[in-house]
């Protein structure tokens, strides 16, 4: 059973930046593609970053150039780094991978951007 644990969000000030982690377990984790989520109030959970196995990354057009996603094979983790971050970026951030047919999700993690 995989298990996903966010950690990092918080309170930032707009064009701050902050780090997101998601350790994870249960899983042979540089097997798989890593995704990151979000979802505001009020809106429905949206694809934020994605990166392959491989190490390749895709991202939102709404972060592009100023959120980079990683991973760290040795550590079961992956990374999202927020840069120059907005205030519509305030959201929950979920980690997430797919395993075949099963879709196992973390807890996730507030990120409030407000002066």
């Amino acid at each position: 059973q995989a298990q996903l644990v966010e950690s990092g969000g918080g309170l930032v000030q707009p064009g701050g930046s902050l780090r997101l982690s998601c350790a994870t377990s249960g899983i042979i984790f540089r097997l798989y593609a890593m995704n990151w989520y979000r979802q505001a109030p009020g809106k429905q959970r949206e694809l934020v970053a994605n990166i392959t196995s491989g190490g390749s990354t895709n991202y939102a057009d709404p972060v592009k150039g100023r959120f980079t996603i990683s991973r760290d094979n040795a550590k079961n983790t992956v990374y999202l780094q927020m840069n120059s971050v907005k205030p519509e970026d305030t959201a929950v951030y979920y980690c997430n991978v797919h395993l075949g047919i099963k879709n196992y999700w973390g807890q996730g993690t507030q990120v409030t951007v407000s002066s």
